[in-house]
């Protein structure tokens, strides 16, 4: 992945998505070959000179400053992730030996902690290319129940969630609005690839669903990018019924490492009777057993 390609793709992109009646130009009645506005309306709304932003939609400019990222996005109308994205795709590429094959992602032992912890509340844990690299028993059952519990556990079998919202049925039935979650899913994956503009597995990924699905080039076409941190979803499962859930995203600070993400349902609600359902019958009968002794035994 070349980061200015992806600048100058982002910058086109969102340029012609914003129609000159969107921000006041009279165009009386002109035609336009192309949709959108045109560079040097661009430029003027972010106070710089046509030919420096045509260095820069191109990719020729490599030394933009805070301020006049700042000004384009202003121009743009973006919103917070996309006005990080742009500051992301624009910042200087490394320069040095050409990126070797990443590392193996895996849960580190505090993560499996927290995963632990958590108890009945639907978890799971995603790398940066959505690999699920492990889940607890009620994360299993909500997200992907038809699938092997043990899956996560080997890196060739792990079940990927970018590739279940767009080629499972299962997973595309589970969501009543699916096209909203597959929009956040591409989103998403737009800001990662951002990110690591030189993961050749997120690169695969990324090309393997644009050409397996038609859904999903055009939104990647958007360039829309989302921040997957909270979002609510309208889920129809097969075990436990139609239910509403908070899907929050945890991550470190540096954003360099696997999410945690974590279901939950206002309390008391409907939805929430349903994830304690849900959490019942995912419970293995062993643990449900010792569970009940141990009622017993402290009676």
């Amino acid at each position: 992945m070349n980061e200015q390609g992806h600048l100058a793709d982002f910058l086109q992109a969102r340029r012609s998505q914003l129609r000159p009646e969107d921000i006041g130009l009279a165009t009386y009645g002109e035609r336009r070959r192309v949709p959108g506005l045109r560079r040097e309306e661009l430029a003027m709304l972010a106070g710089v000179s046509a030919p420096y932003y045509a260095r820069l939609e191109q990719g020729q400019s490599r030394n933009a400053s805070r301020e006049v990222l700042d000004a384009i996005a202003n121009a743009l109308r973006l919103d917070d992730s996309e006005r990080a994205h742009l500051h992301t795709l624009a910042r200087t590429p490394r320069r040095g030996s050409r990126a070797g094959r990443p590392r193996a992602e895996h849960v580190t032992p505090a993560t499996a902690a927290l995963l632990a912890a958590i108890g009945g509340a639907p978890a799971v844990v995603i790398g940066r290319r959505t690999d699920v690299l492990a889940w607890n028993r009620p994360g299993h059952g909500l997200f992907a129940g038809h699938l092997d519990p043990e899956s996560p556990t080997s890196p060739a079998r792990r079940p990927n969630m970018a590739r279940l919202v767009f080629f499972d049925e299962h997973t595309r039935e589970l969501y009543a609005d699916w096209p909203a979650k597959a929009r956040a899913v591409v989103g998403n994956l737009r800001l990662t690839a951002g990110r690591y503009p030189d993961d050749p597995l997120l690169a695969g990924l990324i090309g393997e669903l644009t050409v397996r699905s038609a859904e999903f080039a055009t939104m990647w076409a958007d360039h829309r990018v989302l921040a997957c941190d909270v979002a609510d979803y309208e889920m129809r499962h097969p075990l436990v019924g139609t239910l509403t859930v908070t899907q929050q995203t945890l991550q470190n600070p540096q954003g360099n490492g696997p999410a945690l993400v974590v279901a939950t349902a206002a309390p008391c609600s409907p939805s929430a009777e349903a994830l304690a359902l849900l959490a019942h019958v995912t419970t293995p009968q062993e643990a449900a057993e010792a569970n009940r002794s141990a009622g017993t035994r402290s009676v």
